[in-house]
């Protein structure tokens, strides 16, 4: 009976464990243009001190959205791009507060390398004043890239995007776009096409089991 009971608790450890295998994948520079190298050189903000568990890491993926696909898990504070074989790569993130959350289905209908913030003006009203427009760069609040999200040919006006506020990943603080590290959306950029899939999940309704190391 004691082996026994050895045995089913071994077991259920490894099936466990196999739900929660995870890699960490080190951040490099070798798909970063002379102006990212340059401008990232020069960021104005301090390096900030990511935990491991927000870190960029492959890890298993147990819903059914394609290769290709990005879905967003507000609840946890990551974004997985799908992978072929039953694997993602997990990003941490900073989400938008509770009561300026979005959540849904869109498309990739735009890709920008540091792009241009233009506030909108439910932002200058709340956050401003700010100027009309603020130009690409390492103290623009959009980072390296910006991902635009679209349903059909109209912009939510919800993107993903950088930072130049890195020690709030995994926090939820934003006006409701998706922010990572610069480094992380630069990586991110060069894998996601246009057109593809993303899935915002609502608060609440996170992958729970799956998301975590």
């Amino acid at each position: 009976m004691r082996r026994s009971a050895l045995l089913t608790v071994g077991l259920v450890g490894v099936l466990l464990g196999s739900c929660g295998q995870s890699t960490l994948e080190l951040a490099s520079d070798r798909n970063f243009t002379p102006r990212d190298k340059l401008l990232l050189a020069r960021a104005p903000y301090a390096s900030a001190r990511i935990p491991e568990s927000y870190r960029r890491h492959i890890v298993d993926y147990h819903r059914s959205e394609p290769p290709g696909t990005i879905l967003v898990d507000t609840h946890a504070r990551y974004l997985y791009y799908v992978l072929p074989q039953g694997k993602a790569i997990r990003y941490g993130v900073t989400v938008g507060e509770e009561a300026l959350a979005w959540s849904g289905v869109a498309s990739v209908g735009r890709k920008s390398e540091w792009p241009d913030w233009i506030p909108t003006q439910e932002i200058q009203a709340r956050l401003g004043p700010y100027p009309p427009r603020v130009a690409g760069g390492p103290a623009n609040p959009l980072g390296s890239r910006g991902i635009y999200l679209y349903q059909g040919n109209k912009d939510t006006l919800y993107r993903i995007h950088g930072t130049n506020q890195p020690e709030y990943i995994g926090h939820a603080i934003s006006s409701g776009c998706i922010r990572m590290t610069n480094e992380d959306v630069i990586d991110l950029y060069d894998r996601v096409k246009m057109g593809a899939t993303v899935v915002v999940l609502p608060p609440g309704k996170g992958l729970g089991l799956f998301s975590r190391v």
